[in-house]
């Protein structure tokens, strides 16, 4: 009765020792209770003094490794808008692209940017849809085809332009008004691929318009489409780690 009692306090004694250093995990009491037990069992207790020691080394290193590393990751969940293009001749493939990657002109000083949208006082309407864009800003083709025309979107004015895109597979024309080309007529180019860069419109319009790219899709009849229902944008969700 007298060993195994002295074995059992000898044993706590040693791991309450090492505990009050901050040298072991509490959840590793178990183990090394019958650690130091079967040490004095076998050594006795001179050895088995210094044989905690060397298991005290042992779980001064194995709690690091369950405290030591990073913090975990902090995530913050970002949406952004992507915009899809009809599939129009059933390949698998968009066959029409937005040209700025951004959203469609909402109401300012001078109206708004959607189809059908009141013009001149209710005299006309909106043939096409613009969407924002930023001055300098590479836009893309809305369609395949070649480079059908190049001219100017006001008369009065030299210094805002259009580029005009046909498509005879599709039997689709666009044209994309306030861009600065950098394609040439008979030029071929593929949906998304840059044809120029985009104008400021404070110029024109300087009671405050949104800067945006004046865009219209025709059939073969000479028909204008709406392109908001042929280009849809849908909300994409992106997981990244905090700083």
């Amino acid at each position: 009765m007298g060993p195994r009692m002295g074995v059992k306090r000898f044993s706590q004694a040693g791991f309450d020792g090492l505990c009050r250093r901050g040298r072991v995990p509490k959840r590793n009491s178990t183990v090394l209770t019958a650690a130091l037990g079967a040490a004095v069992i076998s050594l006795g207790l001179a050895e088995a003094a210094a044989h905690a020691e060397e298991i005290n080394r042992h779980f001064a290193v194995s709690g690091a490794a369950f405290t030591s590393g990073p913090p975990p990751a902090h995530f913050v969940v970002r949406e952004r808008l992507v915009w899809e293009g009809a599939d129009l001749d059933g390949d698998g493939q968009a066959d029409i692209a937005n040209p700025t990657g951004q959203a469609p002109r909402q109401i300012d000083a001078y109206g708004e940017g959607r189809f059908h949208a009141s013009r001149d006082g209710g005299e006309r309407e909106h043939e096409g849809v613009d969407y924002v864009a930023t001055p300098g800003q590479t836009v893309e083709a809305p369609i395949s085809g070649y480079i059908a025309k190049i001219g100017y979107a006001y008369p009065d004015d030299t210094s805002l332009r259009y580029v005009e895109i046909d498509n005879p597979a599709l039997h689709l024309t666009a044209r994309v008004l306030y861009v600065d080309p950098k394609v040439q007529v008979g030029d071929t180019v593929a949906v998304g691929h840059p044809i120029g860069q985009a104008h400021s419109l404070q110029q024109r319009y300087p009671l405050g318009i949104t800067d945006h790219i004046h865009l219209e899709i025709a059939d073969r009849r000479g028909r204008k489409l709406d392109a908001e229902t042929l280009i849809v944008a849908r909300t994409e969700t992106d997981r990244m780690a905090a700083d």
